[in-house]
């Protein structure tokens, strides 16, 4: 099987499992579906010769993140009736938020596809070293390095405002 035909596989079962993370139900399932994407990212870093990003992948996100929502989810105990209501200000948070992602994408995917010109894959031995790596991410991506990084701490300051319960008085 040709190294291109392997990509494509990954890429579609990487598709399919987030697709299956937004489209469960369950909270827990969901998490367990991310764990998959994350598995197949990281594969797909393997084959682009990233073993770096793909070990950082694994440790960081497939590991602590995921320990992380799994201690959310059950710290919420999310249920029909403590279920917060959505607004519109949860909706044009949502908005803001889904745009903003879409800018990164679309800034890092800038420079990938030329008009005119099909993808053509560049064979650089050291691609995936952490000196390359370092190179790239604070000189060509460093606006989508740093609107990512905007990105994880509003999900921190949810997650906080999402645990954070009213106190009851005691009279």
């Amino acid at each position: 099987m040709s190294l291109q035909m392997i990509s494509v596989i990954l890429g579609s079962l990487t598709i399919a499992s987030a697709l299956m993370v937004v489209l469960s139900k369950h909270p827990i399932r969901s998490v367990i579906y991310l764990v998959i994407t994350f598995f197949f990212i990281s594969s797909m870093y393997i084959l682009m010769n990233a073993q770096f990003l793909a070990i950082v992948n694994m440790i960081v996100y497939a590991g602590a993140i995921m320990v992380l929502f799994l201690f959310v989810l059950m710290l919420l105990n999310l249920n029909k009736e403590a279920e917060p209501e959505t607004s519109r200000m949860g909706a044009i948070t949502a908005v803001i938020a889904g745009g903003t992602l879409f800018l990164v994408m679309i800034t890092a995917l800038r420079d990938t596809f030329q008009y005119g010109k099909g993808y053509t894959p560049v064979k650089v031995q050291d691609a995936g070293l952490v000196e390359q790596l370092g190179k790239m991410l604070f000189s060509k991506y460093l606006v989508p390095f740093e609107i990512s990084s905007i990105l994880f701490i509003a999900a921190m300051v949810g997650a906080v405002l999402l645990a954070k319960r009213e106190k009851q008085v005691i009279d």
